[in-house]
C-alpha cells in the first residue's frame, strides 16, 4: 500500500527533514509512527498524501510511483487518502454537517449522496445528533470525531493521522484510537503519527520510529 525507497526531503534553506527513508506498510495494516518532536512525523505523512514532494528517492502509493506524478493527477489520488490533523481544521463557520461533507462537494457527489454518506460517517462516530450545530459548540473530542468523520466520508483506502490525540486526555486519546482500529477492522490502512508512547505501547500495532530524519525503527509486521 505505502512503500518508501530512499526517500529524502530538504527545505529551502537546507534543513532535512527525512534522510534516506525506505519502508513498506501493507495494504489494510495499521501502525503507529513516533519520534521526538522534529523527527520528521508530519513531513512524512505529508508527503504520502502529496502535501508535500521528495527532493529524493521514490514513494509508491497502492501500486502507483507517486513521486513525480503531475499536479493535475494529485487531487485524484488524494481521494484515496484521508487527513486527520491535530488541530481539526474546521470551518467554524459551517455546521457539523457542512464540515464533513466538504470533500464530497469538493468531488462533486449528488445531494442525495452526499446526505446519505455524511450522515452514515456521523452516525458510526456518535455525532448524528450534532449534524445542524457549529463546531465552537463541541467538546475537544467531539471536534476531533467531526474532523475524522470528514476524513473518512469518502472511504478511503488510507486514513493518515498527525498527532490526533495531541489535544485530548487519557480517556478521550483511547477512544479515538479505538476508533481508527474499528476502520482498520474493515480494511482500511491506519498510520499515525503520535508522541503519545504510554497510550501507543498498549496497543498492539507495530511501530515505525524516526530520530532526527532517520528511520531506526521499522516492525516486521509492516515490512
Amino acid at each position: 500500500m505505502i512503500r518508501f525507497t530512499n526517500v529524502s526531503k530538504r527545505y529551502p534553506g537546507g534543513f532535512e527533514a527525512l534522510n534516506n527513508i525506505s519502508l513498506y506498510m501493507e495494504k489494510g495494516s495499521m501502525a503507529f509512527l513516533t519520534g521526538h518532536s522534529g523527527a520528521g512525523k508530519s513531513t512524512l505523512l505529508k508527503l504520502i498524501a502529496l502535501i508535500e514532494r521528495c527532493t529524493r528517492g521514490q514513494i509508491f502509493l497502492d501500486d502507483e510511483n507517486v513521486s513525480d506524478v503531475s499536479s493535475r493527477r494529485i487531487p485524484y489520488i488524494r481521494r484515496k487518502i484521508g487527513f486527520i490533523f491535530q488541530d481539526h481544521h474546521l470551518l467554524f463557520d459551517r455546521t457539523v454537517f457542512d464540515n464533513v461533507a466538504l470533500p464530497l462537494v469538493i468531488a462533486g457527489y449528488r445531494h442525495q449522496e452526499i446526505g446519505r454518506r455524511v450522515r452514515a460517517a456521523l452516525d458510526k462516530l456518535g455525532l448524528l445528533s450534532k449534524e445542524r450545530l457549529y463546531p465552537v459548540t463541541l467538546s475537544g473530542g467531539e471536534q476531533q470525531r467531526v474532523g475524522i468523520a470528514r476524513a473518512v466520508v469518502n472511504k478511503p483506502m488510507l486514513l493518515l493521522a498527525d498527532e490526533p490525540t495531541g489535544n485530548l486526555d487519557p480517556d478521550l486519546s483511547r477512544e479515538i484510537m479505538q476508533l481508527f482500529s474499528l476502520f482498520n477492522d474493515v480494511g482500511v490502512t491506519v498510520l499515525i503519527a503520535s508522541h503519545d508512547i504510554p497510550l501507543i505501547r498498549s496497543l498492539d500495532y507495530p511501530l515505525l520510529a524516526l530520530e532526527h530524519g532517520r528511520l531506526v525503527q521499522h516492525a516486521e509486521a509492516c515490512a
